[in-house]
């Protein structure tokens, strides 16, 4: 039932909205992939270091990186739909209060009858906070748990692929330090600015 086709003699319910539920992403899921792969991976004969193929993995960490702006957009569709369910609710909760305000002064011989439409549009108004407050909630608790959850994945992942180019260069020349500058400007070009979507 959507909002347009409410009406309040044969329903005083409001829908319920479909909860929130984290559930893995694609750049989650790649990750993942990737992760396994490294961990898996077989050892090279005679030595410790794993075998890896290499265009895989770099494969799937692009894969990873091109599908989390998405999903970081769809967090974003998130809130906004929220929000918007929010304002609608709120409306027609003023709606209802301003029209039970209008039947009271109206009819003020039948109290009863304003009294009662006050206290339907104040419950709709308290229903529509403690919604709104469930949402926030859900949403911000969604919301951390997958960024933190990308978090971890990501420190995990820099951690075994570190490991792996360090088995790899045992016996090699180490690579000339860089300087401070070409670290600088290599952070800069990592940086994700979010607010670029």
């Amino acid at each position: 039932m959507s909002f347009d086709d409410f009406d309040d003699t044969t329903d005083d319910s409001y829908p319920q909205p479909m909860p929130i539920q984290a559930r893995l992403g694609e750049s989650e899921i790649i990750l993942r992939r990737t992760i396994d792969i490294v961990a898996t991976a077989p050892s090279m004969p005679l030595s410790s270091s794993p075998r890896i193929d290499r265009d895989e993995i770099v494969e799937l960490l692009e894969d990873a990186l091109v599908r989390l702006p998405d999903e970081i957009r769809q967090a974003r569709w998130m809130l906004k739909e929220r929000q918007e369910f929010l304002d609608k609710t709120k409306r027609e909760a003023d709606e209802l209060l301003g029209a039970a305000r209008q039947q009271a002064e109206r009819m003020v011989q039948r109290t009863e009858v304003v009294r009662a439409a006050e206290t339907r549009a104040r419950q709709v108004i308290d229903a529509a906070e403690e919604e709104t407050r469930r949402l926030k909630n859900e949403t911000e608790d969604f919301l951390d748990q997958r960024l933190g959850s990308f978090e971890i994945l990501l420190d995990r992942l820099s951690k075994t692929v570190a490991n792996g180019r360090n088995r790899l260069s045992i016996g090699s020349e180490p690579p000339p330090p860089e300087s401070e500058e070409s670290i600088e400007q290599q952070d800069a070009a990592d940086f994700f600015n979010q607010d670029d979507l």
